[in-house]
């Protein structure tokens, strides 16, 4: 279902998500290292056998949609949890959020594509 966020069109996360990574793929000639990113599939509805096997292979809740294990600035990565319309992060994905950040981490939460691949340019013009 699409909806209007400060004036602007957005889809659902799964679509904000794909749109994140559409662009990252047309930019990847000017930024290899967009090559690297990836979506941790741990969000959506699942039965309750699927779940559990999930859990018992290592899926955690809470843990960001994006990550982009590359350094600047000083950080060792970059970790985004996205999320669409108002929607905020959980108290699990703040937690992960503020963990990974203590860890060296740059993390952030972002409100939809346009937000989130802002996010990632200017992460990547840090300093190395």
């Amino acid at each position: 279902m699409r909806t209007v966020v400060n004036g602007e069109w957005m889809g659902t996360e799964a679509e904000e998500q794909m749109c994140i990574f559409r662009w990252a793929a047309y930019e990847q000639a000017r930024r290899p290292e967009l090559a690297l990113m990836y979506h941790v599939p741990n969000g959506g509805k699942r039965d309750i056998g699927t779940a559990k096997k999930f859990k018992l292979e290592g899926v955690k809740a809470g843990v960001p949609d994006i990550v982009l294990p590359v350094s600047r600035g000083g950080y060792h990565g970059l970790y985004i949890e996205l999320k669409v319309g108002k929607n905020k992060p959980s108290k699990e994905q703040q937690e992960w959020l503020h963990r990974l950040e203590a860890e060296g981490y740059y993390t952030t939460w972002c409100i939809g594509s346009k937000q989130a691949i802002e996010e990632i340019q200017n992460y990547l013009q840090m300093m190395r």
